[in-house]
């Protein structure tokens, strides 16, 4: 990582407010270039609180980009960080709405040239899709990393219409921390933080019990979904994902339905992070350097050549042995002008061997790693072998070298004898010594199989075809291999079981068939990338500690009761001292149980502590969380407690306990 401390451009950074129509003022931070000339702007736009939680990331890139000519600004939508106004839910109507008037007044500061710029990763970059679909005259172009297009089918809620247990319940936990956040007295004052967090507080409802009132793709999981009309989208769109991340597909949807004239996708090997920031796994490359080509094209008319590259670029990973942490994976980069691509072409597999039951033990998955890969040690998926012998698998020889770019499928005639249940495909590359590495993986509620929009039970004892898509991947099987697609009836954490759904189902392969999106073996030698460089750090501190640090993944086998439990660190950020003397320290852990034969068993419990302290004002704020789910056969069962203190007063203590009917989770 290069550190950047020469720039075309001197800065300055400044703190204020934007007034919007209702009369709520959203908290924003801006850095501009020092120059006379309106230069064009650059909006990041989500709730993670510019001042404290997204400061150092911010830092990395905001001056990057005044300092090359942009007015770059951050804001924290309503009801969060600063921002004045109450929450509302992920991703509802007045979000993106106010992110319109944002857009609309920063194009008319006497600074800016009126074209706006607007990107983000995760949250950021859904919200800069949603944003683009309404349109707004000012956006000429946004860069998306690691968002979704489908907030149904490709976010941490759903799977193939299965309740996402791990994500469901871990982000619905985490906004429910977040959102319980005070104000910072120094940017709105010591006399109105403290009314300002009570006021928001009475307003805050666990996300969840929306999430999980609505488990079936309707109108709620539409809305914002830009893949129901890509039409709706003007802006030029940059789309970045990266292999481990889960929102890849959303890369491959974007580049095939947005006019080639004004859309470039591009997926490397990373986790659920910015492409520059060098966190496992690498290679990183100069991303701020390529999002640059993309704003002085549609923001300045220049031509930078960032439209004669190819429509998607992305990279195919070479074969690797299995391991929760890569620092770089080795491949090579390829390039295609279209997508679909003719250099891709669909080679089917066909399983074969007599029909056999598929009946995994519940606790098949715990080797899943996580959904949302930071560049933590633990969270890829170690050696699948013991996931693999849960599993039913069938084999197939890599004679040659094999390169697969694209979702692969399935195609699978099975017989369940219950009304309810989910198959779960692995796709692993195993090497000759028996090492099984995890490619790729897809789900499918059984309820699901005629559209994510319905919740059809199984006839028990019948037979059906059903087909579905694999999550998208870029990797090169090297001949001597073996390609291994394993089906499992379970899937704990990443799946919440269904109620009946221990009897499995059978599989007939005969009439099965596994399809790999099979591409030419062509690199491009051509497709290459700056050093990642960043401007110069915060200077945030992460203080030693003495304690004894907690595993970020454990295992814990009781086997004589026959459960199993998983204990998750998430570790966002522990504690951090900000050069303007705040102490940041936040801790959380998430428990997964589950028994060996019992789907009703599964129990989801997370617990946060939040801490935000300034000893110069004698200001210390406390938030405490707990969440838990659980089920029976016919309900989800949420538990919420929210306590917040300031100092040793507590201002708010609130429980929710909420019956959640399942209708087809």
């Amino acid at each position: 990582m290069h550190i950047r401390t020469s720039f075309p451009y001197d800065t300055t950074h400044e703190d204020f407010w934007i007034p919007l129509l209702d009369g709520t003022r959203l908290y924003a931070r801006v850095w501009r270039p020092l120059t006379d000339e309106p230069v064009p702007a650059l909006l990041e736009y989500l709730p993670y609180r510019l001042t404290d939680w997204t400061a150092s990331r911010d830092w990395q890139r905001h001056p990057w980009y005044a300092g090359h000519g942009y007015a770059s600004v951050r804001v924290d939508v309503r009801g969060h960080g600063n921002s004045e106004g109450m929450p509302t839910d992920t991703y509802s109507e007045v979000e993106p709405a106010d992110g319109v008037e944002v857009i609309d007044w920063l194009a008319a500061q006497p600074w800016c040239t009126g074209r706006v710029g607007m990107f983000g990763i995760s949250w950021g970059g859904f919200t800069s899709l949603q944003i683009a679909a309404l349109a707004p005259e000012p956006l000429k172009a946004i860069v998306t990393v690691c968002s979704t297009d489908d907030r149904y089918d490709n976010d941490t809620h759903y799977m193939g219409g299965s309740v996402l247990a791990v994500d469901m319940h871990a982000w619905a936990a985490t906004m429910l921390a977040f959102v319980s956040r005070p104000p910072d007295p120094v940017h709105v004052g010591q006399v109105m933080w403290r009314d300002m967090w009570v006021r928001r507080l009475q307003a805050v409802d666990p996300f969840v019990h929306t999430w999980l009132s609505h488990q079936t793709r309707d109108a709620y999981w539409r809305h914002g979904s830009v893949c129901e009309d890509y039409g709706t989208i003007r802006a030029a769109v940059l789309a970045v994902g990266g292999w481990h991340d889960p929102y890849r597909d959303t890369v491959l949807r974007l580049v095939e339905n947005l006019p080639p004239e004004r859309v470039r996708g591009l997926i490397g090997p990373w986790s659920h992070q910015y492409p520059d920031r060098g966190l496992p796994p690498g290679p990183a490359i100069g991303f701020l350097q390529e999002t640059l080509r993309w704003w002085d094209h549609w923001l300045r008319d220049t031509d930078t050549g960032v439209m004669s590259e190819p429509l998607l670029r992305s990279y195919v990973m070479d074969a690797h042995p299995p391991a929760t942490v890569y620092d770089v994976l080795p491949g090579r980069w390829v390039a295609d002008d279209a997508w679909p691509s003719p250099t891709v072409t669909p080679v089917s597999y066909a399983l074969q061997g007599a029909p056999v039951l598929v009946r995994s033990p519940q606790h098949t998955g715990v080797d899943a790693g996580r959904f949302l890969p930071y560049g933590n040690d633990p969270d890829l998926p170690p050696d699948q072998r013991e996931e693999d012998a849960r599993s039913a698998c069938f084999e197939f020889e890599v004679p040659e070298e094999t390169w697969v770019l694209g979702r692969p499928r399935v195609r699978l005639r099975l017989t369940s004898s219950v009304p309810r249940g989910q198959v779960i495909t692995r796709l692993c590359d195993v090497a000759p010594d028996g090492a099984s590495t995890l490619i790729t993986r897809g789900a499918l509620n059984l309820s699901a199989r005629h559209g994510r929009d319905q919740a059809v039970p199984w006839k028990p004892g019948t037979t059906e075809d059903v087909a579905f898509d694999l999550n998208g991947i870029g990797y090169a099987f090297p001949p001597g291999h073996r390609i291994r697609l394993s089906l499992s009836s379970a899937y704990w954490p990443w799946i919440w079981p269904q109620p009946g759904s221990e009897a499995g189902f059978t599989l007939d392969p005969t009439s099965s068939v596994l399809e790999l999106p099979v591409r030419a073996r062509e690199s491009a030698p051509a497709v290459a990338f700056e050093e990642p460089e960043e401007s110069e750090p915060l200077g945030v501190v992460v203080p030693a500690t003495l304690d004894e640090p907690r595993p970020e993944r454990l295992v814990v086998r009781d086997v004589a009761a026959g459960t199993w439990r998983l204990e998750v660190a998430p570790r966002y950020g522990g504690t951090r001292l900000y050069p303007d003397g705040l102490e940041f320290t936040e801790d959380a852990l998430e428990t997964y149980t589950i028994s060996d034969s019992d789907p009703l068993s599964a129990r989801a419990r997370s617990t946060w502590s939040v801490r935000l302290h300034r000893p110069d004002l004698a200001w210390d704020a406390r938030v405490s969380t707990t969440s838990e789910i659980t089920c029976d056969a016919s309900h989800f069962i949420t538990s919420n407690e929210v306590i917040c203190k300031d100092g040793g007063e507590v201002v708010f203590h609130r429980t929710w306990e909420k019956r959640i009917p399942r209708t087809a989770g």
